[in-house]
């Protein structure tokens, strides 16, 4: 990310706020990195290996998934990421000018709930992680002791990244990028010589619906990086282009996903129990030998961190539409507390972390669904956004519209939302229309939200879009004709 006024520091101090357009310098390339550090988790190895154990998936099937899930996940990522160079401010704060000054109390405060979920999963894996270089390199058992001390060091280690500002977060997704892909080649090789082939191949294949779910549940991880998209694109100048805002989330994402659920998939047909394993970490001990297993294991856990520092850096910007009245950096330690606490009550009382993983997952992509499909059918008529509309938060705003809530988008929102848990199948939660329809058996409830939340949106009578106030002379002329209609055609 390129130095401006405000992230040159080592700690970033602008909040929600639009950023001016003579900071906003940044360049498209710069976001690679951080979507190849949105994805370096072990979650995807032990996800891999349900492909073929839950799933059951052939090889083939599960280099269909991970090709088609990144695909599609961070293809809305890279879209909604379209509305952080058209305003310069957080998901969050652009979608006030959306549902309204109040309106967008509603859908922040589930996606700021739901990121305690994720934050609380990563944290946990993060502190296995930890816990099994410490039983692979001294022979240190874990005990409930030792895992509270690992996840809260872990928790310590991700406040003090995500804290310091998106400088911090860039930097640290650089190296770790560099670090990853040596080191996940040499996993590749490993696996590439020690596997028994003829077994992996033989394997039969799934159902069409299993692989179509199968693509849900690792497409469920990306949906959640949708609402923060606006939050990393933010200081990119208003001419940047959308198809390369798109293209670096995808690949970005694709070049982690696509090995790592392989390589689980592979694993899984040596190690049937993997999938099932009481922590989604300890296998790499069993699998791989301990000069590959340690410092892999550690650059995964750096992954970890990274992919924490970055949801806890957007939901601080959450936490401050919400009317927190503290600095990004203070509203990030609510996020804190929160998965500590979470993630310490997950690694003492539940009986199977996968099991609760991709229980949460289908419920998690339903949750963000809501707000990605109203949000993104207004992308389709919005091209600029008013800053100090967004920062109004009385009834002088341009967003006020009714009572400070905009109808047409609370309506297709919670519609959306209900209409999506209604064919949504997990282990918590199984929606009256879940059974005997195609949205239910492939596991499509969140796709169902989003069409249905977007279609009505786009159906209702919506407040008309307010004219932004004035930006300075020097903006408005780089902004060119042909550039709107590049935006609104990416859009």
């Amino acid at each position: 990310m390129s130095k401006t006024a405000e992230t040159e520091g080592a700690l970033e101090t602008r909040g929600i706020e639009q950023v001016p357009d003579h900071e906003r310098t940044a360049r498209t390339r710069e976001l690679f990195p951080t979507w190849v550090g949105a994805n370096i988790s072990v979650l995807l190895l032990t996800m891999g290996a349900s492909l073929v154990v839950a799933y059951h998936l052939n090889i083939w099937q599960a280099l269909v998934v991970a090709v088609v899930a990144p695909v599609v996940s961070y293809g809305l990522v890279g879209l909604i990421g379209i509305a952080g160079k058209r305003g310069g401010a957080p998901g969050m704060a652009l979608s006030r000018a959306v549902f309204g000054q109040r309106g967008n109390l509603l859908p922040g405060s589930l996606i700021w709930v739901a990121r305690w979920g994720w934050e609380t999963i990563n944290a946990v894996t993060g502190a296995y992680a930890m816990l099994t270089i410490l039983d692979i390199v001294l022979g240190v058992r874990a005990n409930s002791v030792l895992d509270m001390v690992m996840l809260l060091a872990f928790v310590v280690a991700t406040f003090a990244i995500s804290g310091l500002g998106i400088n911090a977060v860039q930097k640290c997704n650089k190296y770790a990028t560099y670090l990853f892909g040596a080191f996940s080649v040499l996993v590749l090789g490993y696996l590439a010589v020690n596997t028994d082939w003829s077994k992996v191949l033989d394997h039969s294949a799934g159902s069409t619906a299993a692989v179509i779910t199968g693509i849900g549940m690792i497409a469920a991880g990306g949906v959640s990086w949708i609402p923060s998209a606006p939050d990393f694109t933010r200081y990119l100048p208003r001419t940047a282009s959308s198809k390369a805002i798109v293209g670096t989330a995808v690949g970005g994402a694709g070049v982690v996903v696509l090995p790592m659920v392989l390589m689980g998939a592979v694993m899984a047909v040596a190690t049937p129990d993997l999938a099932s394993a009481a922590d989604p970490v300890s296998f790499l001990g069993e699998i791989l030998p301990t000069w590959i297993a340690v410092p892999y294991l550690l650059i995964a856990l750096i992954g970890m961190l990274l992919i924490n520092a970055m949801s806890m850096y957007s939901a601080g910007f959450t936490a401050q539409t919400l009317g927190f009245k503290v600095p990004r950096h203070w509203a990030v330690s609510v996020n804190a507390v929160i998965s500590l606490v979470f993630g310490g009550v997950l690694m003492l009382v539940a009986t199977s972390f996968m099991g609760s993983f991709i229980a949460f997952l289908s419920l998690l992509a339903v949750a963000f669904s809501a707000w990605v499909g109203v949000f993104g059918a207004d992308m389709l008529r919005r091209t600029e956004y008013d800053g100090a509309a967004m920062a109004d938060t009385t009834r002088t705003s341009a967003y006020w519209y009714r009572g400070g809530f905009s109808p047409a988008a609370v309506a297709a929102w919670a519609a959306g939302l209900a209409g999506g848990l209604l064919f949504t199948t997990s282990d918590w939660f199984t929606g009256p229309l879940a059974q005997n329809n195609v949205i239910g058996e492939y596991g499509l409830g969140w796709v169902a939200t989003i069409v249905i939340s977007g279609l009505l949106y786009l159906a209702l009578p919506k407040p008309a879009v307010p004219a932004p106030s004035a930006r300075p002379a020097e903006a408005a002329e780089t902004e060119t004709d042909a550039d709107a209609e590049r935006v609104t055609a990416g859009a």
